[in-house]
Protein backbone atom coordinates (compact mmCIF):
# COMPACT_ATOMS: atom_id res chain seq x y z
CA UNK A 1 0.00 0.00 0.00
CA UNK A 2 1.60 3.00 -1.00
CA UNK A 3 1.59 6.27 1.26
CA UNK A 4 -1.19 8.21 -0.10
CA UNK A 5 -3.37 5.50 -0.03
CA UNK A 6 -3.04 4.69 3.67
CA UNK A 7 -3.65 8.14 4.30
CA UNK A 8 -6.52 7.90 2.02
CA UNK A 9 -8.09 4.93 4.02
CA UNK A 10 -7.10 6.33 7.26
CA UNK A 11 -9.52 9.13 7.24
CA UNK A 12 -12.30 7.47 5.16
CA UNK A 13 -14.43 7.31 8.69
CA UNK A 14 -13.63 10.92 9.26
CA UNK A 15 -14.29 12.88 6.16
CA UNK A 16 -15.50 16.02 7.51
CA UNK A 17 -15.62 17.92 4.83
CA UNK A 18 -18.46 15.76 3.37
CA UNK A 19 -20.98 17.99 5.96
CA UNK A 20 -19.83 21.28 4.69
CA UNK A 21 -23.74 21.98 3.85
CA UNK A 22 -24.64 21.24 7.13
CA UNK A 23 -21.89 23.39 9.03
CA UNK A 24 -22.41 26.52 6.86
CA UNK A 25 -26.21 25.75 7.83
CA UNK A 26 -25.79 25.58 11.38
CA UNK A 27 -23.50 28.97 11.48
CA UNK A 28 -26.64 30.48 9.09
CA UNK A 29 -28.77 29.30 12.00
CA UNK A 30 -26.65 30.43 14.83
CA UNK A 31 -26.19 34.44 13.01
CA UNK A 32 -30.23 34.55 11.68
CA UNK A 33 -31.39 35.38 15.50
CA UNK A 34 -28.66 37.96 16.25
CA UNK A 35 -29.28 39.51 12.70
CA UNK A 36 -32.99 40.08 13.24
CA UNK A 37 -31.95 41.43 16.75
CA UNK A 38 -29.44 44.10 15.60
CA UNK A 39 -32.09 45.04 12.25
CA UNK A 40 -34.87 45.15 14.63
CA UNK A 41 -33.60 46.96 18.06
CA UNK A 42 -30.04 47.80 17.15
CA UNK A 43 -26.82 48.32 19.39
CA UNK A 44 -27.40 49.70 22.75
CA UNK A 45 -24.73 52.21 22.72
CA UNK A 46 -23.09 53.78 25.61
CA UNK A 47 -22.57 57.45 25.38
CA UNK A 48 -18.58 56.96 24.15
CA UNK A 49 -20.47 56.45 21.16
CA UNK A 50 -23.52 59.03 21.17
CA UNK A 51 -22.67 61.67 23.62
CA UNK A 52 -24.34 62.54 27.17
CA UNK A 53 -24.06 62.28 30.73
CA UNK A 54 -23.94 59.03 32.83
CA UNK A 55 -24.86 59.32 36.96
CA UNK A 56 -24.58 56.17 38.66
CA UNK A 57 -26.42 56.16 42.22
CA UNK A 58 -26.15 53.62 45.49
CA UNK A 59 -28.15 53.05 48.46
CA UNK A 60 -27.28 49.87 50.79
CA UNK A 61 -31.41 49.45 50.89
CA UNK A 62 -34.55 49.27 48.79
CA UNK A 63 -34.60 48.64 45.33
CA UNK A 64 -35.15 52.28 43.52
CA UNK A 65 -38.17 53.71 41.58
CA UNK A 66 -37.11 54.43 38.02
CA UNK A 67 -40.28 56.19 37.56
CA UNK A 68 -39.71 58.06 41.04
CA UNK A 69 -35.88 59.03 39.76
CA UNK A 70 -36.81 60.08 36.20
CA UNK A 71 -39.71 62.29 37.17
CA UNK A 72 -37.19 63.84 39.40
CA UNK A 73 -34.83 64.63 36.56
CA UNK A 74 -37.28 65.51 34.31
CA UNK A 75 -38.63 68.56 37.04
CA UNK A 76 -35.35 69.76 36.87
CA UNK A 77 -35.29 70.56 32.94
CA UNK A 78 -33.25 67.67 32.28
CA UNK A 79 -34.36 65.14 29.11
CA UNK A 80 -33.50 61.25 30.61
CA UNK A 81 -32.31 58.89 27.82
CA UNK A 82 -32.55 55.80 29.62
CA UNK A 83 -32.57 54.37 33.23
CA UNK A 84 -30.92 50.98 34.45
CA UNK A 85 -31.26 49.63 37.77
CA UNK A 86 -28.34 47.27 38.64
CA UNK A 87 -28.27 44.04 40.31
CA UNK A 88 -29.89 43.55 43.40
CA UNK A 89 -31.41 46.83 42.68
CA UNK A 90 -29.59 49.17 44.97
CA UNK A 91 -27.95 50.43 42.47
CA UNK A 92 -28.66 52.55 39.29
CA UNK A 93 -27.59 54.57 35.91
CA UNK A 94 -29.39 57.24 34.93
CA UNK A 95 -28.15 58.49 31.41
CA UNK A 96 -29.06 62.04 30.25
CA UNK A 97 -28.60 64.29 27.65
CA UNK A 98 -24.90 66.29 28.25
CA UNK A 99 -25.07 68.21 31.64
CA UNK A 100 -22.50 69.95 32.93
CA UNK A 101 -21.25 69.88 36.58
CA UNK A 102 -23.95 72.40 38.31
CA UNK A 103 -27.19 70.42 37.06
CA UNK A 104 -25.87 67.40 38.10
CA UNK A 105 -25.23 68.74 41.49
CA UNK A 106 -28.49 69.74 41.41
CA UNK A 107 -29.71 66.50 40.40
CA UNK A 108 -28.00 64.66 43.00
CA UNK A 109 -29.19 66.63 46.08
CA UNK A 110 -32.75 66.18 44.55
CA UNK A 111 -32.15 62.11 44.68
CA UNK A 112 -30.70 62.35 47.94
CA UNK A 113 -33.15 64.26 49.08
CA UNK A 114 -36.00 61.82 48.14
CA UNK A 115 -33.80 58.93 48.97
CA UNK A 116 -32.87 56.66 52.39
CA UNK A 117 -30.16 57.34 54.47
CA UNK A 118 -26.26 56.89 53.11
CA UNK A 119 -27.65 57.23 49.12
CA UNK A 120 -24.74 58.88 47.06
CA UNK A 121 -23.59 59.00 43.95
CA UNK A 122 -21.06 56.93 42.66
CA UNK A 123 -19.95 58.55 39.24
CA UNK A 124 -20.96 61.15 36.82
CA UNK A 125 -19.68 60.91 32.92
CA UNK A 126 -20.18 63.52 30.10
CA UNK A 127 -18.90 63.14 26.82
CA UNK A 128 -19.95 65.50 23.90
CA UNK A 129 -22.50 64.48 20.96
CA UNK A 130 -19.53 65.33 18.18
CA UNK A 131 -16.50 63.54 20.84
CA UNK A 132 -19.04 60.05 20.65
CA UNK A 133 -19.91 60.55 16.73
CA UNK A 134 -16.07 60.60 16.58
CA UNK A 135 -15.59 58.07 18.13
CA UNK A 136 -18.03 55.37 16.71
CA UNK A 137 -16.25 56.45 13.16
CA UNK A 138 -12.85 55.76 13.97
CA UNK A 139 -14.11 52.47 15.56
CA UNK A 140 -15.56 51.43 11.89
CA UNK A 141 -12.74 52.72 10.04
CA UNK A 142 -10.21 50.67 12.42
CA UNK A 143 -12.88 47.57 11.90
CA UNK A 144 -12.15 47.93 8.31
CA UNK A 145 -8.45 48.66 8.00
CA UNK A 146 -8.28 45.74 9.87
CA UNK A 147 -10.23 43.46 7.57
CA UNK A 148 -8.10 44.56 4.58
CA UNK A 149 -5.18 44.60 5.88
CA UNK A 150 -6.11 40.78 6.93
CA UNK A 151 -6.84 40.03 3.22
CA UNK A 152 -3.91 41.35 1.51
CA UNK A 153 -1.44 39.37 4.67
CA UNK A 154 -3.20 36.16 3.95
CA UNK A 155 -3.03 37.21 0.02
CA UNK A 156 0.85 37.49 -0.03
CA UNK A 157 1.78 34.92 2.81
CA UNK A 158 -0.30 32.19 0.45
CA UNK A 159 1.23 33.43 -2.85
CA UNK A 160 3.33 30.29 -3.63
CA UNK A 161 0.21 28.04 -2.58
CA UNK A 162 0.40 25.73 -6.28
CA UNK A 163 -1.93 26.74 -8.54
CA UNK A 164 -4.89 26.48 -9.86
CA UNK A 165 -5.49 27.54 -6.43
CA UNK A 166 -5.16 31.59 -5.33
CA UNK A 167 -3.79 32.94 -2.10
CA UNK A 168 -6.69 35.79 -2.75
CA UNK A 169 -9.53 33.30 -2.32
CA UNK A 170 -7.70 32.00 1.09
CA UNK A 171 -7.64 35.59 2.30
CA UNK A 172 -11.55 35.70 1.18
CA UNK A 173 -12.36 32.24 2.45
CA UNK A 174 -11.01 33.73 6.20
CA UNK A 175 -11.99 37.01 6.06
CA UNK A 176 -15.62 35.08 5.62
CA UNK A 177 -15.55 33.20 8.12
CA UNK A 178 -14.17 35.64 10.54
CA UNK A 179 -17.46 38.15 9.82
CA UNK A 180 -19.27 35.26 11.04
CA UNK A 181 -17.85 35.59 14.18
CA UNK A 182 -18.10 39.42 14.30
CA UNK A 183 -21.82 38.90 13.63
CA UNK A 184 -22.55 36.01 16.19
CA UNK A 185 -20.76 38.79 18.72
CA UNK A 186 -22.48 41.48 17.87
CA UNK A 187 -25.69 39.91 17.12
CA UNK A 188 -25.45 38.58 20.98
CA UNK A 189 -24.79 42.06 22.24
CA UNK A 190 -27.67 43.19 20.22
CA UNK A 191 -30.26 40.62 21.81
CA UNK A 192 -28.71 41.96 25.57
CA UNK A 193 -29.05 45.31 24.84
CA UNK A 194 -32.53 45.28 24.28
CA UNK A 195 -33.33 42.04 26.79
CA UNK A 196 -31.18 43.05 29.57
CA UNK A 197 -29.60 46.91 28.85
CA UNK A 198 -25.90 45.78 28.19
CA UNK A 199 -24.10 48.65 26.13
CA UNK A 200 -21.25 48.45 23.86
CA UNK A 201 -17.95 50.54 24.55
CA UNK A 202 -14.99 51.11 23.16
CA UNK A 203 -13.95 48.01 25.27
CA UNK A 204 -16.29 46.52 22.64
CA UNK A 205 -14.85 47.42 19.81
CA UNK A 206 -10.94 46.20 21.25
CA UNK A 207 -13.08 42.87 21.77
CA UNK A 208 -13.98 42.43 18.46
CA UNK A 209 -10.56 43.69 17.15
CA UNK A 210 -9.20 40.88 18.94
CA UNK A 211 -11.60 38.05 17.75
CA UNK A 212 -10.95 38.51 14.44
CA UNK A 213 -7.57 38.31 15.31
CA UNK A 214 -7.91 35.10 17.23
CA UNK A 215 -10.37 33.37 13.91
CA UNK A 216 -8.13 34.39 11.46
CA UNK A 217 -4.53 33.09 13.45
CA UNK A 218 -6.86 29.64 13.53
CA UNK A 219 -7.86 29.72 10.12
CA UNK A 220 -4.60 30.51 9.12
CA UNK A 221 -3.05 27.10 10.77
CA UNK A 222 -5.55 25.07 8.62
CA UNK A 223 -4.91 26.86 5.55
CA UNK A 224 -1.20 26.93 5.82
CA UNK A 225 -1.28 22.82 6.75
CA UNK A 226 -3.65 22.58 3.30
CA UNK A 227 -1.44 25.08 1.39
CA UNK A 228 1.54 21.98 2.55
CA UNK A 229 -0.17 19.03 1.88
CA UNK A 230 -1.01 20.37 -1.66
CA UNK A 231 2.26 19.82 -2.62
CA UNK A 232 2.56 16.45 -0.61
CA UNK A 233 -0.27 14.68 -2.01
CA UNK A 234 -0.13 15.61 -5.63
CA UNK A 235 -3.14 14.72 -7.47
CA UNK A 236 -5.59 14.27 -4.63
CA UNK A 237 -8.60 16.13 -4.97
CA UNK A 238 -9.20 19.26 -2.87
CA UNK A 239 -11.58 17.84 -0.65
CA UNK A 240 -9.50 15.48 0.25
CA UNK A 241 -6.69 17.38 1.10
CA UNK A 242 -8.70 20.28 3.16
CA UNK A 243 -10.40 17.29 5.11
CA UNK A 244 -6.89 15.46 5.83
CA UNK A 245 -5.26 19.18 6.76
CA UNK A 246 -8.37 19.74 9.39
CA UNK A 247 -7.95 16.29 10.82
CA UNK A 248 -4.68 17.38 11.99
CA UNK A 249 -4.67 20.79 13.00
CA UNK A 250 -7.95 20.34 14.94
CA UNK A 251 -6.87 18.97 18.14
CA UNK A 252 -4.37 21.51 18.09
CA UNK A 253 -7.15 24.67 17.66
CA UNK A 254 -9.40 22.85 19.96
CA UNK A 255 -6.96 22.21 23.10
CA UNK A 256 -5.39 26.28 22.57
CA UNK A 257 -9.56 27.76 22.47
CA UNK A 258 -10.65 25.44 25.55
CA UNK A 259 -7.84 26.90 27.64
CA UNK A 260 -8.72 30.71 26.88
CA UNK A 261 -12.45 29.42 26.45
CA UNK A 262 -11.61 28.05 30.35
CA UNK A 263 -9.74 31.69 31.50
CA UNK A 264 -12.17 33.87 30.39
CA UNK A 265 -14.78 31.74 32.12
CA UNK A 266 -13.09 32.36 35.26
CA UNK A 267 -12.75 35.94 34.53
CA UNK A 268 -16.44 36.00 33.82
CA UNK A 269 -17.76 34.89 37.20
CA UNK A 270 -14.83 36.09 39.25
CA UNK A 271 -13.71 39.49 37.25
CA UNK A 272 -15.01 42.77 38.31
CA UNK A 273 -18.13 44.40 36.57
CA UNK A 274 -15.65 46.29 34.90
CA UNK A 275 -14.63 44.14 32.72
CA UNK A 276 -17.61 41.78 32.56
CA UNK A 277 -19.45 42.01 29.36
CA UNK A 278 -15.75 42.49 27.77
CA UNK A 279 -15.04 39.36 28.66
CA UNK A 280 -18.26 37.98 27.73
CA UNK A 281 -17.40 39.01 23.98
CA UNK A 282 -14.64 37.74 23.92
CA UNK A 283 -15.31 34.25 25.00
CA UNK A 284 -18.62 34.18 22.67
CA UNK A 285 -15.88 35.12 19.79
CA UNK A 286 -13.08 32.38 21.07
CA UNK A 287 -15.85 29.51 20.82
CA UNK A 288 -17.61 31.38 17.84
CA UNK A 289 -13.77 31.50 15.71
CA UNK A 290 -12.72 28.26 16.54
CA UNK A 291 -15.64 26.58 15.17
CA UNK A 292 -15.56 28.79 12.26
CA UNK A 293 -11.96 28.50 11.45
CA UNK A 294 -12.93 24.41 11.28
CA UNK A 295 -16.06 24.01 9.65
CA UNK A 296 -16.70 27.44 8.01
CA UNK A 297 -13.17 28.84 6.59
CA UNK A 298 -12.16 25.20 4.96
CA UNK A 299 -15.40 24.53 3.60
CA UNK A 300 -16.01 27.97 1.85
CA UNK A 301 -12.56 27.86 0.51
CA UNK A 302 -13.40 23.80 -0.57
CA UNK A 303 -16.90 24.84 -2.14
CA UNK A 304 -15.38 27.97 -4.44
CA UNK A 305 -12.12 25.70 -5.33
CA UNK A 306 -14.68 23.26 -6.52
CA UNK A 307 -16.89 25.80 -8.40
CA UNK A 308 -13.85 26.86 -10.34
CA UNK A 309 -13.01 23.22 -11.41
CA UNK A 310 -15.67 22.59 -13.01
CA UNK A 311 -16.41 25.84 -13.83
CA UNK A 312 -12.94 25.44 -16.15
Amino acid sequence: MTHDTAHSGETVGRDLIKYKFWYLAFSALVIVPGLIALVGFGLKTSIDFTGGSVLKFSRPVDAWDTAVVRQLVIDRGVEVSSLTVGEGGQSISVRTRPIDVNTNAELVAAVVAASPADTHQTSFETVGPSIGGETAKKSLTAFGVACLGIVLYIAYAFKNVPKPYSGVRFGLSAILAMLHDALVVVGVFAILGHYTGVEIDPMFITALLTIIGFSVHDTIVVFDRIRENLGRFKGKPFDWIANYSILETMRRSLATSATVAITLSALFVFGGASIKWFVLALLVGVISGTYSSIFNATPILVLWEGYLAKKN
